[in-house]
């Protein structure tokens, strides 16, 4: 397979997209460890093999440097980070202290810079590739999630920066997503009729499932993309059809 003998670290990789980009992962070959606050209720697995689970606080930068640490002695070397570790709840702007919304941005922005420069040294030594997981969320406007939103385009400027100033050795991508259906998807959407209602206004016509960002982020951790760095790789099935065109009164579809 594509990522034999490659060794892959998915933070927050216990559940939702994490555990789906993991699995894609253990699929094409690689050796994935996960990590997270706290175990996942089961181990996650594909094609048979089982990814490695460690827990670190990600907010800690100490923990964070012994992880990454452990994880380049336990198996010489680490060629990807999937910065994956995020999400905020909702919450207007008014209706939340500035420390809140200050946590949201620690969590998305903060900890993903905290996790590449810990890794830094083993992905140069590998010539490998950080990931960051990034969001729709940052390119429009997010009410309710301000400040997600906010660290989520950051991310993609850190991104932007990290590629140019590692490069040549280690390269750097963000995966811009759109609604993915996870196992907390009715938080946010609603039950079965609620999410079907809003994956028809994506132009696919469905919420990604954890498998679509999974194969994306395989691509660009291989070498198919290996000329591919400082790229922000949309997987949001199109988008949003613009409100605009259903509100005018012309050009309409017969």
């Amino acid at each position: 397979m594509e990522l034999d003998g490659r060794v892959v670290v998915v933070t927050g990789g216990t559940r939702g997209v994490g555990a789906g980009i993991a699995r894609s992962f253990l699929a094409a070959g690689a050796e994935v460890v996960v990590c997270a606050r706290r175990p996942p209720a089961e181990p996650v697995s594909a094609a048979g093999r089982k990814a490695a689970y460690r827990e670190v606080d990600l907010r800690n930068p100490a923990a964070v440097q012994e992880f990454f640490d452990a994880v380049g002695a336990a198996y010489g070397r680490l060629d990807c980070l999937v910065n994956n570790a995020g999400g905020t709840p909702y919450r207007l702007l008014g209706e939340g202290e500035a420390e809140r919304h200050a946590r949201v941005v620690e969590l998305n922005l903060l900890a993903p810079l905290t996790a590449s420069l810990a890794a830094f040294g083993h992905l140069r030594a590998a010539r490998g590739s950080v990931l960051m997981v990034g969001s729709v969320s940052g390119t429009r406007p997010s009410p309710g999630t301000a400040a997600y939103g906010a660290a989520k385009a950051g991310l993609e400027n850190l991104a932007r920066s990290m590629a140019v100033e590692w490069a040549p050795e280690v390269r750097v991508n963000t995966l811009v997503l759109g609604m993915v259906r996870t196992e907390l998807a009715h938080l946010h959407y609603g039950d079965e009729a609620g999410i079907a209602a809003v994956g028809a206004t994506v132009p696919l016509g469905r919420l990604a499932e954890p498998a679509d960002v999974g194969a994306a982020a395989v691509f660009l951790a291989s070498d198919r993309a290996g000329y591919v760095s400082g790229a922000s790789l949309l997987v949001h099935g199109g988008g949003e059809r613009p409100a605009f065109l259903d509100a005018a009164t012309v050009n309409k579809e017969s």
